[in-house]
C-alpha cells in the first residue's frame, strides 16, 4: 500500500492532484492489527500496487514506521550504492526521489539503459505495459501478476521505469517484495522475494 498525502475530498472521490507531499511510502497492508480507513478525512489517500517492486517503479520507498527492518536494508543499500560516508535520512532519499520519479507535468521520469546493466527488482516499459526485470529475463507485469520469462538481450536499450537512486539500491542488494508469480507461475499466496 503507498501513500503521497491526502489525494481525496469530502465524499472519497478522487482529485486531479497526483500527489501532495514528496514522502511517497509504501507501507505493508497488515500491521499489528491496526484496521485502517483507505481515505480517512484530510488525512491520507491509501493507494494500492500489485507488490513492492511495482511501487518503487512509481518513485516509492519503504515506510520507516510500519516496514523499519525493510526501510533501514534500502536505506544502506542506498548508501552503498551512493558510496556516501552515513546513511541517508528519509526526507533525502524523499527529495532526491521526487526529482527523479516525475515532471511537473505529472508525467512519469522513464531513462534508456541497457537491459544488461539493470538488477533485478527494476521496471521497464514493454510493449505498451510495464515488465519486471528478473535474473536473466524480464516478466511481463499485469494486474493479476507477472507472464511467463521472456529473455532480452544484454544490449538491447529499454526504457526504466524505476527511478536511478533505488536502482542503484537494487544493484546493492535491496530486494523487494514481489507478487509470487514473479518467482513461479504455479504459487499462490502472500508476497515473497527471490
Amino acid at each position: 500500500m503507498g501513500n503521497r498525502g491526502c489525494l481525496h475530498g469530502q465524499g472519497r472521490t478522487l482529485g486531479v492532484t497526483r500527489w501532495r507531499s514528496t514522502l511517497w511510502i509504501c507501507c505493508t497492508l497488515a500491521w499489528r492489527d491496526v484496521r485502517r480507513d483507505v481515505m480517512p478525512p484530510g488525512r491520507w489517500t491509501a493507494l494500492f500496487f500489485l507488490d513492492e517492486a511495482t511501487s518503487l517503479a512509481a518513485g516509492h520507498r519503504p515506510c520507516a514506521y510500519c516496514r523499519r527492518a525493510d526501510y533501514l536494508d534500502y536505506a544502506h543499500a542506498w548508501w552503498r550504492a551512493e558510496g556516501g560516508s552515513r546513511r541517508p535520512w528519509a526526507a533525502e532519499m524523499d527529495h532526491r526521489l521526487h526529482h527523479e520519479r516525475v515532471r511537473r507535468t505529472r508525467e512519469q521520469i522513464t531513462r534508456g539503459m541497457r537491459f544488461g546493466d539493470l538488477p533485478a527488482g527494476a521496471m521497464i516499459a514493454r510493449d505498451g505495459g510495464s515488465a519486471l526485470v528478473v535474473p536473466g529475463a524480464v516478466r511481463t507485469w499485469s494486474f493479476d501478476g507477472y507472464g511467463e520469462p521472456e529473455a532480452l538481450a544484454a544490449s538491447e536499450v529499454v526504457e526504466v521505469r524505476t527511478p536511478p537512486a533505488t536502482l542503484g539500491a537494487l544493484a546493492e542488494g535491496y530486494r523487494p517484495w514481489v507478487h509470487p508469480s514473479a518467482v513461479d507461475r504455479s504459487r499462490d499466496g502472500g508476497l515473497v522475494r527471490w
